[in-house]
This record gives C-alpha cells, sequence and structure tokens, in this order.
C-alpha cells in the first residue's frame, strides 16, 4: 500500500469514505416489446455510447484514459481492496478526479489537478492569456468566434499539433469536403508554428477533427442502428442517420431537426454535445453525452395532451419582452435503458437543442427519465433530506409525482422567457461563465411561478401544488457550501438566500429546521424571476456576477445548521448507476 500512496494513488482508508457513500442503482426496463430490428439498433447504439463515454473523460482531462488503462494494470497485478475502490471512484466520476465529502475536488489517480479550462484548451491556459491571444490577432471578432465556438477544441498552435490535425484531414477525406476551409488554414500554421518565443498562439478544428477516428467509428455504427431499425421506424433511422452526417459536419441542425420534429415509436436517444456545465473558462465548450431510451407510450401520449396554453403562461412572466412560443413542444416520458458521458449520473430530465436559432426554428424536445426519477430508492433518500430540513410534518407534503412535474415545468421553463439579450447576442456569449448558472435559476423559478396558474386551470390539484412547491424547496437544500464553479449548486444557494430574505422560509434556532410559508411562494418566486429575466436581457455579465455575489452568502449558523442534518441523515452521498443493457 506504502507503494501506492507513494505512487499518487489514494490509500484504502482515503477511498472507503466515499465509497460507503455510494449508493447503486442499477436500472433494468422491460425491453420485450421491442422488435428485433430495435434489438439490434440499441446494441449498435450501446456501441456508440461506449465511444461517447471514452471522448468525455479525455475532454475533461488529457491524462484521464492513459491513468484508467494504469490502473486497471495495477489492479490486475495486485487485486486489491484499495484497487478495486480506485476503479469504482473512476466509474462514479468518470475520470481522475474526485469531489470529496468535503465538497473539493482531488485527484485520486497520479494525475495533475483539474484546471478551469479541462482538456478543451491547453491544458491549464488562464483567461487572461486566451484574451491577449485573441486581441492580438489581425480579426479578433473572427478569432474569438472561431476559439469560443461551443464545438471546437483549441490548442497551441506548436508544429506537431498542426502536423497531426492535417494528417488527420487526409486521413479522412469527407472532413476536407465538409470543412472546405480548414485544410488551407492548417497548412498555413504549419508554415510558422508557434515556438517558445512566441506569445501564446492558438488554434480551434471542430470536434469532427480532433476526435476524427472516434466520431468516424460512430458515424459508421449509426448508420448501421438506422438500418437496423428502418423497418420498424423510418423517421427514428432518418434521425440517426442525420445525426451521423452532424458528427463529421461539426453542424447539428440536420439532426436537431430531424429529431424534434419527428415521431417516434419505441425509441429515441440523446446522441451529441450540447451542454456546456464542464467549461468553467468560458462556459462555451460542449462536452460529450449519449441516451438510449424507451419510450412509454401511454404516459407520453397524455402528458402532451394535458400541455396546452404554453404561450398564456409565457405571457404571463413578469417581464416585458415576451416572445412568440410553440405550444406543441415535444414532450416524451422514457425508461434510461443505458446513458453515457456528460448525462451520465442521475440525470432526471432534458430539453434540447440549446442554441436559440435553432429553438426558433424547431423548437425544442423534453425528455423525461422515468425510471430515474420514479426509482423507490432514490425518493427514499430525498425524503429523508427533505425531512432533516424541514421537520416531519412538512416533509410529509413532499411526494415522487410532485418532483415529477417540478422536473417537466423546470425543462419548459427552459423553452419560456428570455433567449436572448436585448442586444441580441446567445446568453452563453453575453453572461459566459454565468450563463449556465442563471439559465437553471430561471427554469426552476418558472416551473414554480406557472405553478398558481396551472393549478387554477385544474392541472394541478391542491396536494399536488404543495407537493410541487415542497419539491421546489427539496431543490434548494445544500449538504455543503458550494464551490463558484457548480452551477446548479449555485443558483440553488441563491434561491434558498432569496427565500429566507423574504419570509418564504424561515429558520428556527431552537429546532435548527426551516419553515415554508407557502402563502408567499408566488410572489417571492416571481420577485426573484423577475430580476433574474431582466439580468439575462440585459447580458451583463458583470450584473450577474453581482447578483451571484450578493446571494451566496453561507451562515454557518443557518446554512450550516441545515447542511449538518443533511449530512447526519444521508446514508448515500453519491449514486453510481449500472444498466442490464451492459451486462451490468
Amino acid at each position: 500500500m506504502s507503494l501506492l500512496i507513494a505512487n499518487g494513488y489514494w490509500p484504502l482508508e482515503k477511498s472507503r469514505p466515499l465509497v460507503e457513500k455510494t449508493q447503486t442503482i442499477r436500472l433494468a426496463p422491460d425491453t420485450s416489446q421491442l422488435t428485433e430490428g430495435e434489438r439490434k439498433a440499441v446494441a449498435k447504439l450501446i456501441e456508440v455510447g461506449q465511444i461517447f463515454q471514452k471522448l468525455y473523460e479525455q475532454q475533461r482531462h488529457p491524462e484521464a484514459l492513459s491513468s484508467y488503462r494504469a490502473l486497471e494494470n495495477l489492479h490486475r497485478q495486485t487485486h486489491t481492496p484499495a484497487t478495486e475502490n480506485l476503479l469504482t471512484l473512476y466509474r462514479l466520476f468518470q475520470g481522475p478526479i474526485a469531489t470529496t465529502l468535503e465538497n473539493k475536488r482531488e485527484p485520486f489517480l497520479p494525475v495533475d489537478p483539474l484546471k478551469p479550462g479541462k482538456n478543451m484548451y491547453p491544458w491549464g491556459i488562464t483567461k487572461e492569456e486566451v484574451e491577449r491571444f485573441i486581441n492580438s490577432t489581425k480579426n479578433p471578432e473572427e478569432t474569438r468566434s472561431e476559439i469560443l465556438d461551443l464545438r471546437t477544441v483549441v490548442r497551441s498552435a506548436t508544429a506537431k499539433n498542426v502536423r497531426e490535425d492535417i494528417t488527420r484531414m487526409n486521413k479522412y477525406p469527407v472532413l476536407e469536403t465538409l470543412h472546405p476551409k480548414l485544410m488551407g488554414q492548417l497548412q498555413q500554421l504549419a508554415r510558422r508554428p508557434a515556438t517558445p518565443a512566441d506569445k501564446v498562439g492558438l488554434y480551434a478544428v471542430p470536434y469532427s477533427v480532433a476526435y476524427a477516428d472516434d466520431l468516424m467509428k460512430a458515424y459508421g455504427l449509426l448508420n448501421e442502428a438506422a438500418d437496423a431499425v428502418a423497418n420498424d421506424d423510418e423517421e427514428f433511422a432518418r434521425f440517426l442517420r442525420n445525426r451521423a452526417r452532424d458528427l463529421l459536419s461539426n453542424d447539428y441542425e440536420s439532426g436537431d431537426a430531424a429529431w424534434v420534429t419527428g415521431r417516434f415509436k419505441n425509441l429515441n436517444a440523446q446522441i451529441g454535445s450540447y451542454e456546456t456545465y464542464d467549461d468553467e473558462l468560458y462556459g462555451v465548450k460542449t462536452f460529450f453525452s449519449f441516451v438510449v431510451l424507451q419510450s412509454r407510450q401511454q404516459e407520453t401520449t397524455a402528458l402532451r395532451q394535458a400541455m396546452k396554453g404554453l404561450q398564456a403562461l409565457e405571457d404571463s412572466l413578469p417581464y416585458q419582452q415576451h416572445k412568440k412560443v410553440r405550444e406543441d413542444i415535444p414532450v416524451g416520458v422514457y425508461d434510461v435503458v443505458a446513458d453515457f458521458g456528460q448525462s451520465r449520473g442521475g440525470n432526471t430530465a432534458t430539453i434540447l437543442p440549446n442554441e436559440s436559432y435553432l429553438a426558433r426554428r424547431y423548437g425544442r424536445t423534453i425528455l423525461l427519465r422515468a425510471n430515474i426519477m420514479r426509482d423507490p430508492n432514490i425518493f427514499e433518500g430525498t425524503s429523508k433530506t427533505f425531512a432533516a430540513a424541514v421537520g416531519e410534518a412538512q416533509a410529509k407534503e413532499l411526494t415522487s409525482e410532485g418532483n415529477f412535474y417540478r422536473t417537466l415545468w423546470h425543462e419548459v421553463g427552459h423553452y419560456l422567457g428570455v433567449d436572448r439579450t436585448k442586444d441580441g447576442r446567445d446568453l452563453d456569449a453575453a453572461l459566459q461563465d454565468n450563463a449556465n448558472t442563471m439559465e437553471e435559476m430561471k427554469a426552476d423559478l418558472v416551473s414554480l411561478f406557472v405553478a398558481e396558474a396551472l393549478h387554477k386551470q385544474g392541472y394541478y390539484t391542491d396536494a399536488q401544488l404543495r407537493s410541487v412547491y415542497a419539491g421546489g424547496i427539496l431543490r434548494v437544500l445544500q449538504n455543503n457550501k458550494p464551490r463558484r464553479d457548480q452551477p446548479y449548486n449555485t443558483m440553488q444557494l441563491m434561491q434558498w438566500n432569496f427565500y429566507l430574505q423574504n419570509g418564504l422560509l424561515s429558520f428556527d434556532q431552537a429546532t435548527k429546521t426551516l419553515r415554508i410559508h407557502y402563502e408567499k411562494y408566488h410572489d417571492v418566486v416571481g420577485k426573484m424571476l423577475e430580476r433574474t429575466l431582466a439580468v439575462q436581457y440585459a447580458g451583463d455579465k458583470a450584473g450577474a456576477d453581482k447578483f451571484i455575489d450578493e446571494y451566496t452568502q453561507w451562515d454557518e449558523n443557518v446554512h450550516g445548521a441545515i447542511a449538518a442534518n443533511i449530512r447526519a441523515q444521508q446514508r448515500y452521498r453519491f449514486r453510481l448507476f449500472k444498466y442490464a443493457a451492459l451486462g451490468e
């Protein structure tokens, strides 16, 4: 064991507390209703998912894959509880960096500590260095657009990097066809690559070039899956073929159009790189995820019938710049067959695509993961967390059904409200690393704000409304002080503080618990939503920083006391998902 410690591997006594706090959830939906062709397609899709899993780990840390291979070799040689635990941690955290019980991130394998830009920029580069390079070029705006594109990898302009990218382009001529200017740009760089004496020289290549071998393989597998399922579900097959081409063109429009407007039968899939949460440098780079889903047809049909009148809800939001919205959002209730990459880890719902121009042209699709949202073991844990914070009496108002609807309307909340700044910029570009925090908070607040109108329409019963509201409070609770680079946890703490400040929540010093004042719910949520929408519409990053700083204070006598209550009853802090479809 001393050898492991010397080589940078966590010893058993350091890994054991995290493993003991990890709950394993196994997803095993009944796939007997699938046709033979659909089952063949699922097998091909799972192969693509495994490719995406490798890409995601590579995107997050340059030593992820090599450190995992070294760990596997070490485990084969020693087969100790220590190496077994480290393999579990790698699967849990999808790489060699763990989040400790104190909410700190530490390497548990002998690798470099994490960097804000992950492996999507030159390792360890600062934002100041990137900005200095952009501003030194002849056309800074064009350079900025290339460097900060959501699906490019930024590289140092060394001879080795440029030569390797040219080799990839030559290996796959289709890439030169789909990216006609890129080869010329690379050849120009090759004539004068950056040297150590230069200032930092940077360039960007699309994912299809950076990950050419893997994405070409994924392209072939997606087309094979399309062939397998074509006789059973032609629309789904067409989506798979479009998405396969998207991976090579680095432009998702054709696949997203087919995905959002398609009416699929038994299967669906989320395929691609969409979310930017892992980019802590600029908040613009997307990371790979892949989910294979089986539809719950009856629930999906009933839910689509129930979701009417979205324009009226949009018009009711507390801002003036209302937009026209599509009222036939494609929403589906699904069981997760298997998921990979950024979406792995208990994600309950998704609304995509994120690009505002695609949403305006085609709308967005909502994917609700029912076998995660309704898992009894997960709900048992969240119920105990809620009871530890608010006491047993108010905790009874929380139900899994309320959580389901709060999550659904959180996703609809992404669709409503501000989607561009007053001067026409995308929110990601305007608010940068604050964009995800503000957008997730907007969606949370919209889901709670529209609940009153939905109740008046008869969509919610009294009990359902109360449960949705209870779920909104469960959402904000923290068991540790959040880090500023955690967008979800940050916006949850902001809500918690705003609710305390405005009387929706109060803290009982005697019992060290919170009390929910439901009569204030709608007004307080509306007040915070109004300010959130205003910050987004202004597109003012400094204003967003001020808003976040104002409401992310942590008082050990209040927040710390509630967090201690939660930790004291929490049997588990982490969830590790396994899948019957993967033979687990």
